[in-house]
């Protein structure tokens, strides 16, 4: 395959169009992104990408916390028109008829509708051109119980969450397969049966001795 070449662009997806919360109960405001995503395991930090002229920008600047709500098929509308309308001029939770649900650890509020947000404060704000990065630290999880069984197990295979894919909004749908699961297709890591019986080698098993290779 010959592939037509692009200049640099960004033109990476499918994203999440997280709705990321941010100032106090009383006066809060709600941005959607796509520019976000995970940067590191132990300890936990994400970031959000805003344009400085963002109304959401000043406010998360100041307060040194925000919220990532994940976006489900049921609120993408809710999504989207918190990524048209601005702050400045619009209470987005009541023109989304959102739920203000007070955050366990932060000042700002999280959104009773995602079924998962991600408590975070800012450790660093770096200029990159168009937007500055708002590197953060992953201070808490927020979950929907309605996804957690008895055994305590996440699923938010269930909650139907959104993706966005240039100018699109897509809903989750086929799982292809488990983390790992190529290497256990191909046979890689064959798992022993106990008590399985013990292959014999060449000089224990004649036939095998005198095939030809």
């Amino acid at each position: 395959m010959n592939k037509i070449q692009w200049k640099g662009g960004a033109m990476l997806g499918p994203l999440p169009p997280v709705m990321v919360t941010c100032g106090t109960m009383e006066e809060s405001n709600i941005i959607t992104i796509g520019w976000t995503g995970i940067v590191n395991t132990i300890p936990p930090k994400t970031y959000i990408s805003i344009r400085p002229t963002r109304h959401s920008y000043n406010i998360i600047k100041e307060s040194g916390e925000f919220a990532i709500n994940l976006t489900t098929a049921a609120i993408v509308a809710a999504a989207d028109t918190c990524g048209v309308y601005t702050g400045r001029k619009v209470d987005k939770f009541a023109r989304c008829k959102l739920t203000k649900e007070p955050s366990a650890i932060l000042a700002c509020p999280l959104i009773g509708e995602s079924p998962l947000s991600l408590a975070c404060r800012v450790t660093d704000i770096i200029p990159m051109g168009s937007h500055d990065m708002f590197l953060a630290d992953i201070v808490g999880v927020e979950v929907d119980p309605a996804y957690i069984d008895e055994n305590g197990k996440l699923h938010l295979e269930r909650a139907g969450l959104a993706a966005y894919l240039h100018g699109e909004y897509y809903a989750l749908g086929q799982n292809l397969g488990t983390f790992g699961f190529s290497v256990k297709k191909k046979g890689k890591h064959p798992t022993k049966k106990p008590g399985a019986p013990k292959k014999k080698t060449a000089a224990e098993n004649p036939k095998r001795a005198n095939t030809k290779k």
